[in-house]
């Protein structure tokens, strides 16, 4: 995982960088136009990402949120910092205001979160690697939403799976830490995350509607589908069955996704979820897997709207792949 390009690849292939000379880069953006889109699909960036997003989807696989993994120190830190984003929400509560959406105290929770972020990533990064704290850092700025517009969506979701995979480029996350990657990190980032969408009611990020997904995440789909593989009993097409949802969403991000959603929405599954809807009728999880990947890249990773955000530094370069 850390310093590979390969997409999927195996432990054994993992190459550890020196970072003793490394120079970092303040992570900026580079696609400014359609079609810039080219650079980032040849980008270095791309085949570290992808390929992050697919080690995890394969180190999840057949395995539940309750299983037990190792908790390194910087799995703890991680958390802890989550911990803070999580309190500071109960610190900031949503003010009065006419509109509904997009309650305006988010932006005082965020400018907090703006101010600390260096401090906060620090707490994770060891003294040897702090030059690369301020690189890491806008990834984690990145990753909770706009607060000009008081919006998220999967591209906020991206900057976090980013922040994860530099914290894995320059060796703070091992190998042996996938499991409580998602599990324990991911998870309770996307715990914060849906805190931080009920209290201040942020709007979905280039939402599309009925026809998208979901509002607002994507990765936990992806990797919970991967958790479901081979699963003895519970089949896709019981994800639309409420009771199943409320007795297995501890053991599975896929269903507390869509617990989320039956807990948001009304009205009937097949009309708000469509998309969703569609998917239970595939008949393996293995297959919904592997459409979710390629719908992942289709609808997020070469869609402009999301990608025009996204920050390239030294860690996640624009070049292109072994340039």
């Amino acid at each position: 995982m850390a310093g590979s390009s390969e997409p999927g690849s195996s432990p054994e292939e993992e190459i550890q960088i020196s970072f003793t000379n490394h120079t970092f880069i303040v992570p900026k953006k580079e696609i400014n136009m359609v079609p810039d889109m080219g650079k980032w699909k040849r980008s270095q960036a791309y085949a570290d990402y992808v390929g992050f997003v697919l080690t995890l989807n394969e180190g999840v696989k057949g395995k539940k949120l309750t299983c037990d993994y190792k908790i390194s120190k910087p799995i703890e830190n991680l958390t802890l910092l989550l911990n803070t984003l999580d309190r500071w929400i109960d610190e900031t509560p949503p003010v009065d205001q006419p509109s509904r959406f997009g309650n305006k105290a988010y932006r005082t929770w965020y400018n907090k979160l703006e101010k600390e972020a260096e401090n906060l990533v620090s707490t994770v990064i060891p003294n040897e690697l702090s030059s690369a704290v301020p690189e890491t850092a806008v990834y984690l700025k990145e990753s909770v939403g706009n607060p000009t517009r008081i919006d998220y969506g999967t591209g906020h979701e991206a900057a976090f799976a980013a922040f994860l995979c530099c914290l894995c480029k320059i060796g703070v996350l091992k190998m042996d830490d996938q499991l409580a990657i998602v599990f324990c990190v991911f998870d309770r980032y996307l715990q914060v995350m849906r805190k931080l969408q009920k209290t201040y009611r942020m709007e979905p990020a280039g939402s599309q509607g009925v026809w998208g997904l979901d509002d607002f995440q994507f990765l936990p789909f992806i990797w919970g589908s991967s958790q479901l593989i081979d699963h003895p009993t519970l089949s896709p097409g019981q994800f639309v069955d409420e009771k199943v949802v409320n007795e297995h969403h501890e053991e599975y991000m896929f269903l507390e996704c869509i617990r989320f959603i039956n807990e948001m929405k009304t009205g009937s599954f097949a009309e708000h979820s469509n998309q969703l809807w569609n998917i239970s009728a595939v008949h393996a999880w293995s297959k919904v897997n592997q459409g979710l990947i390629q719908m992942y890249k289709a609808e997020c990773l070469e869609k402009f709207p999301v990608i025009q955000h996204f920050k390239f530094g030294s860690l996640l370069a624009i070049n292109a792949v072994g340039s």
